[in-house]
């Protein structure tokens, strides 16, 4: 298991109060989350500049790494990932260590492919092979992001990065059905844990799966309840608009529970019938 994080502004925004100052900070969540288990066996967040992604990784346990907190005091981003581990499938190691990027895409997960061994292979073989060759760790989560990734491709989505989010939720909504029966029938005694967050930049992508799930969405400019000042490299014509999706709320304000088997997608430049969706 492990903890997720994700965001998404319409705005470069500082996250550093949510990953390290918070009540409830990711720092905090990897010395020990709300059932008391510790998430320490790596960190890693990625940032976008320019549309690209662009990774900090370390195996260390985030509450024991000043450069943690280094990192998460430098982000300004319109989009960020960030995940502390605790390992199930695969030794801690940076290839092992989330977020997972290809291309444009980063990804985060928070849980076990369940039965992962007895149904490695097919997902191995239902996956592209130029995508399958960027795969350099052990784990589980890896994997599910690129057999995702490819479902993606070969539904004939040829920039899947401008599709949009009613799309994206479809495709993923039946891929991700498909994986929870196949674990089931591979270790019927466990149940498959599969929530992540995914993101190109522009387009955010949780879903919650038998874990928890939570999100806030803020408008508007307002003062941090953290360290009382606005995070955003803010322009006057534009209605500042974010949304947070972790695994526990950071802070005391009035965080909303992701339904569970459900998606939610965020994407600021479509239209606002297609901002969010569940599936």
């Amino acid at each position: 298991m492990c903890r997720l994080y994700g965001f998404i502004a319409n705005e470069p925004t500082k996250v550093d109060c949510s990953l390290v100052y918070a009540q409830n900070a990711l720092i905090l969540q990897s010395r020990i989350d709300e059932i008391g288990r510790h998430h320490a066996d790596g960190w890693g967040i990625v940032t976008y500049q320019n549309d690209i992604p662009v990774i900090q990784k370390k195996t260390t346990a985030a509450f024991e790494d000043q450069r943690f907190s280094a990192a998460a005091e430098k982000v300004y981003s319109q989009a960020i990932i960030a995940h502390v581990r605790k390992a199930t499938v695969g030794s801690p190691s940076v290839q092992n260590t989330h977020p997972f990027v290809s291309g444009r895409w980063s990804f985060a997960h928070n849980g076990t492919v369940t039965g992962f061994e007895k149904i490695r292979h097919q997902l191995e073989n239902e996956t592209e092979p130029d995508l399958q060759a960027q795969r350099i760790g052990t784990t589980d989560s890896e994997q599910y992001f690129f057999w995702l990734l490819s479902h993606l491709t070969r539904l004939g989505m040829e920039k899947i990065e401008d599709s949009s989010p009613s799309e994206l939720l479809g495709y993923l909504s039946a891929k991700v059905s498909e994986l929870d029966k196949r674990c089931r029938q591979a270790a019927p005694k466990d149940t498959p844990r599969l929530n992540f967050v995914l993101t190109n930049g522009k387009t955010l992508i949780a879903c919650r799966w038998n874990n928890s799930l939570h999100l806030i969405q803020r408008e508007g400019i307002y003062e941090c309840e953290i360290c009382g000042i606005p995070h955003i490299h803010h322009h006057e014509t534009i209605n500042h608009r974010a949304v947070s999706i972790a695994s526990e709320p950071f802070t005391h304000e009035k965080w909303e529970e992701v339904a569970n088997q459900s998606f939610v997608v965020f994407n600021f430049e479509f239209d606002e019938d297609s901002f969010t969706g569940t599936v």
